[in-house]
């Protein structure tokens, strides 16, 4: 009888202690993926103008994409809207091309590159309705932002624009509180985790003025009441082909790969009225995070923190 008690006995303690095995593994697994790390980055590109004579802002945008994507950031994650395909244009004097540079060293256009939004369908609600989700059902997975609450998401955009709007195809206009309120619908549809918006327009700054959504760091080329100028200007061309703000974020871009450690502080630390001839802004009071702990590749690459575990979860397997 004795012996029967002490098997009952130690029976009850091996269940209770797989029981606080098994809760001590799912609390485990839950705090595994409930970290506050962004788990996925990505990018949304716009270039908002038409015709031949705006044919920096097409190699802007392209310029951004070519860098994104050197950084890691693939295809699947990047919306790439351009309002006009000047590669076909008939003016173009080197057909099915893009340069950024009068020495024509790097082909913007190549043979690997995928628009997604192209020339009409660049429109202010494709744009809205692509950031907050609230697209039609048929609509393809290219033009969709599949981003949830764990994603860190890069916008840029560059046009044609002035005090508290940005135009579209010379045709409509995107104001600063339309941006805004997008961004709370993302935000309450848990969309994002960061936002980077960087704009290169005339008066870009008030751009992002009215944004009131938490976790949104803003950088813009240009103050109130100033313009964003051109840089290098293709006498083969006939246009300038690139504007001075974006030109200087690239060219510190260019010394960066997947594994750098350079911070935001870092790249505004660059800016110079000398050679942009404008002032850049930045608004950092909705972020969290003070710019020397915030790493370029938090925004611009897609290198993710690995963390290694000595035992591997069971997720998805079947217990008996």
């Amino acid at each position: 009888m004795e012996f029967w008690r002490l098997l009952s006995a130690l029976l009850c303690l091996v269940l209770a202690f797989a029981a606080f095995s098994k809760g001590e593994e799912s609390e485990r697994i839950g705090d595994f993926f409930a970290g506050n790390e962004h788990t996925n980055n990505w990018a949304v590109l716009v270039c908002t103008s038409r015709f031949w004579f705006n044919y920096r802002h097409i190699a802007n945008t392209l310029s951004m994409y070519r860098t994104v994507k050197r950084l890691g950031i693939p295809d699947s994650h990047i919306i790439l809207m351009l309002a006009d395909d000047v590669a076909c244009n008939p003016r173009n004097a080197c057909p099915a091309a893009v340069y950024d540079h009068p020495r024509k060293s790097t082909d913007l256009y190549g043979d690997n590159i995928e628009v997604d939004y192209r020339g009409y369908e660049v429109t202010v609600e494709n744009f809205i309705r692509m950031l907050t989700g609230r697209v039609a059902p048929e609509t393809a997975r290219n033009k969709r932002l599949l981003t949830d609450d764990k994603s860190n998401i890069f916008i840029y955009m560059t046009g044609h624009g002035g005090e508290d709007f940005l135009k579209f195809q010379d045709s409509e206009e995107i104001n600063s509180y339309d941006i805004a309120d997008a961004f709370q619908q993302m935000w309450e549809k848990q969309r994002y985790r960061e936002i980077l918006f960087v704009i290169d327009t005339c008066q870009a700054n008030t751009m992002f003025s009215k944004f009131y959504s938490p976790n949104i760091l803003s950088i813009g080329s240009s103050e109130k009441g100033e313009n964003s100028l051109s840089y290098f200007h293709d006498y083969d061309l006939g246009v300038s082909v690139i504007d001075r703000f974006t030109y200087y974020n690239l060219k510190f871009f260019e010394a960066l790969d997947m594994s750098s450690k350079q911070t935001m502080a870092d790249l505004v630390a660059t800016y110079n009225y000398s050679l942009i001839r404008s002032h850049p802004g930045v608004r950092t009071d909705l972020f969290a995070r003070t710019l020397e702990k915030t790493y370029l590749t938090d925004f611009f690459g897609s290198v993710q923190n690995i963390e290694l575990t000595k035992e591997p979860f069971p997720i998805g397997k079947k217990r008996k």
